[in-house]
């Protein structure tokens, strides 16, 4: 039996025996977790993530150049706050833009717009140049060239970078709408508001088709006393010939021929003399008593006598064109001649 001399020397020689043991313990144990690890998790060379690469920023130009259709180089601001588009406004809301100013005449606004436009201040038809300036605006959107003929482009251009639609495509209402969706940057916008209608007045003409046939239709108005009846081809004369597959009388094909306007005259007795089975009627002369209502003539016109007359007022949108006015004539259309 070993014999230590001193407790001391028992109690240093124990604890030396504990740290060893200590030491042991942790060596067996991280050799043990080493080899537990399963090889999908143990991280090898090949598997680390390689930093991801930093995005480059995008620069987004802050002014558009573009040239208008006389040729114009036009200085667009990339996001422009301060529209002036008179007689414009229907493509305006469609994408979702408000005009610091909306167009007006003395009799009236755009009535159809307001639940969009209220609140927006007006500004004459012919764009007075002090009142222009006085809206301040960073963009003003033209329609047609003859409202800056004798150098009021020059004029207009001094105030706010100017643009101008030209007539080829104003009188095209879906041109007019993405040509305007380009240079304010929402060309997507637009052609979706585009295809939204398109597919509404195919949904609409084959409603009509099942519930009228091939029947005929014309478009009046009654303003002053005096009678007017739509182009075939332009503004809701379009959207009952072109989009609704209505059948035109041939007095709406003989007037179209020779007319320019989006409304042309026309007499009481030509308008006896019209072969059509449903007539819209627009009605600007309800609040002086409708007169010409009620004549002799008028009340003998085929469609009247069997009433087929659907009469609007002209708060609606008749009178006007763009993918909101036209989507409202669908709608009133439809209500009146779909049962």
């Amino acid at each position: 039996m070993l014999l230590f001399k001193s407790k001391k020397s028992l109690s240093l020689i124990i604890s030396l025996i504990m740290v060893l043991l200590v030491l042991s313990a942790c060596g067996t144990k991280e050799a043990k977790d080493e080899a537990s690890t399963p090889p999908s998790i143990a991280a090898t060379p090949a598997e680390t993530k390689a930093p991801e690469a930093t995005p480059i920023a995008t620069v987004v130009p802050t002014v558009l150049t573009v040239k208008d259709a006389l040729g114009n180089e036009v200085k667009i601001p990339a996001n422009p706050q301060r529209i002036i588009a008179s007689y414009l406004e229907d493509p305006l809301v469609a994408l979702g833009v408000k005009p610091v100013a909306q167009w007006s005449v003395p009799n009236g606004i755009q009535d159809y717009l307001q639940k969009d436009l209220a609140g927006i201040p007006n500004i004459s038809y012919d764009l007075p140049f002090e009142a222009v300036t006085s809206f301040n605006p960073d963009l003003l959107i033209i329609a047609s060239n003859s409202e800056v003929k004798d150098g009021k482009y020059e004029q207009y251009n001094k105030i706010a970078p100017t643009y101008v639609l030209g007539d080829d495509i104003n009188k095209d209402w879906r041109q007019a709408l993405l040509k305007i969706g380009e240079i304010l940057n929402k060309s997507a916008d637009a052609q979706k508001a585009l295809d939204t209608y398109e597919a509404k007045a195919k949904e609409a003409k084959e409603k009509l088709t099942q519930s009228i046939g091939t029947q005929s239709a014309a478009a009046i108005w009654l303003v002053q006393k005096n009678f007017y009846i739509v182009s075939e081809n332009l503004s809701s004369g379009s959207v009952l010939y072109k989009d609704m597959g209505l059948a035109a009388p041939d007095v709406v094909k003989e007037v179209s021929k020779t007319g320019t306007g989006n409304w042309l005259p026309i007499s009481m007795e030509k308008l006896a003399d019209m072969n059509v089975d449903h007539l819209f009627l627009i009605n600007s002369d309800k609040e002086t008593g409708s007169e010409a209502l009620k004549d002799a003539v008028w009340k003998n016109i085929p469609a009247v006598k069997n009433g087929h007359v659907y009469e609007f007022d002209s708060k609606h949108s008749w009178l006007y064109g763009g993918v909101i006015a036209n989507s409202q004539v669908i709608d009133d259309v439809l209500t009146s001649l779909v049962k």
